[in-house]
């Protein structure tokens, strides 16, 4: 069994949920925040192993939280996967280039969840977080010129 705090991020009461039933029986400790002041409070004052964090919500958006939370020294290590329903290219390459762990589409398999959290909170160094976010960018950059012609 897993174990490990993670905070789940999103303004839908129903995804928490099924998130956090999921991790809880995956082992997991799980703290939720219904929008991005929430989740900043939380994170700050729960240090979180790992945030599952959607980009859509009230007061503050993902985008706002993820540059809190990467431009401040307590945070600022804390793995961050984008959990959300924008696909797009360009949200993608925002994740990636803001620092985060990895990008995950709603809908989601409930069961795939403590598998991801489980990856992400594996010891990881530097250079392979650097070779995965190339990698995605890469593949992201394939898929908009494959688009484009």
């Amino acid at each position: 069994m897993a174990d490990g705090r993670v905070l789940v991020v999103d303004d839908e009461e129903g995804i928490r949920v099924l998130c956090r039933v999921n991790l809880e029986l995956g082992g997991f400790e799980v703290v939720e925040a219904s929008d991005g002041v929430e989740a900043l409070e939380k994170a700050r004052a729960q240090h979180p192993d790992l945030v599952f964090l959607d980009l859509m919500m009230p007061r503050m958006d993902g985008w706002q939280v993820l540059d809190e939370l990467k431009n401040d020294a307590t945070t600022a290590n804390i793995p961050v996967v984008i959990l959300t329903a924008r696909t797009s290219e360009e949200d993608q390459m925002r994740g990636w280039g803001g620092g985060i762990l990895d990008y995950l589409a709603k809908p989601f398999n409930p069961q795939r969840l403590v598998e991801w959290a489980e990856q992400a909170m594996q010891p990881r160094t530097a250079n392979a977080t650097e070779n995965r976010k190339e990698r995605a960018m890469e593949q992201l950059r394939l898929m908009k010129k494959l688009r484009e012609s």
